[in-house]
């Protein structure tokens, strides 16, 4: 079971500060104009965050630097109302799992895994479609991220091309491959999918730390 955010850091709202609960949080932001804010488990770490810039927290555990005015006007900024996918994988193959987030907040909305034998394409891509199928049970039209040029790729296809070897250790991943490539050929969806632009955003939000 994912852990929830105890703290919330309100950067940029009616009033600026941290809050115990989200009830406390969504009124100082809900409704008020490009609003900065995040939520965190522990009392220390929100400190530590309302005392730093919000674009150093915009990427979850990993701290960026702050984009600078002609990246900002190259590439813009990411959007906060928005979901965030991404993988991980200790080897490649190795045990790889993934995960969604949605990038305002920096909440968990899914995340599944570790799968034995696996590699980092397959997760992202698996992420991606989980993403999507995830929006589409809501009705969501938010847009979706991911720093995988390879797994936007493969959505695109419709089809993941990996040449990763079906074993016995990850039959199961393949069966995953198998229905999210039935569900890119039978369902339709209005979420756009965009790249992450890492090299001036800094890590996407839904990344693991662990670089």
């Amino acid at each position: 079971m994912a852990k929830k955010n105890k703290f919330f850091v309100v950067w940029d709202g009616r009033e600026p500060g941290i809050y115990t609960s989200w009830d406390e949080c969504k009124r100082q932001v809900n409704g008020y104009p490009d609003a900065k804010y995040m939520g965190f488990l522990t009392q220390a770490e929100a400190r530590e965050a309302f005392l730093s810039p919000y674009w150093d927290y915009v990427g979850k555990k990993h701290k960026s630097p702050q984009p600078t005015p002609e990246q900002i006007a190259a590439v813009g900024l990411p959007l906060t109302e928005s979901i965030a996918v991404d993988a991980a994988c200790s080897g490649n193959p190795g045990a790889m799992e993934y995960q969604g987030v949605y990038v305002r907040t920096g909440e968990l909305l899914f995340k599944q895994g570790p799968f034995a034998n696996g590699t980092n394409n397959i997760g992202e891509f698996l992420a991606l479609v989980h993403g999507l199928a995830f929006l589409k049970q809501r009705n969501s039209s938010l847009p979706i991220y991911s720093d995988s040029k390879i797994a936007i790729s493969w959505v695109q296809q419709k089809k993941a091309k990996t040449r990763l070897d079906e074993s016995a250790d990850n039959k199961v991943l393949f069966e995953l491959i198998e229905r999210a490539e039935k569900w890119l050929a039978e369902n339709v969806y209005p979420n756009e999918i965009r790249k992450w632009k890492t090299e001036v955003w800094g890590e996407i939000p839904a990344d693991f730390g662990r670089k």
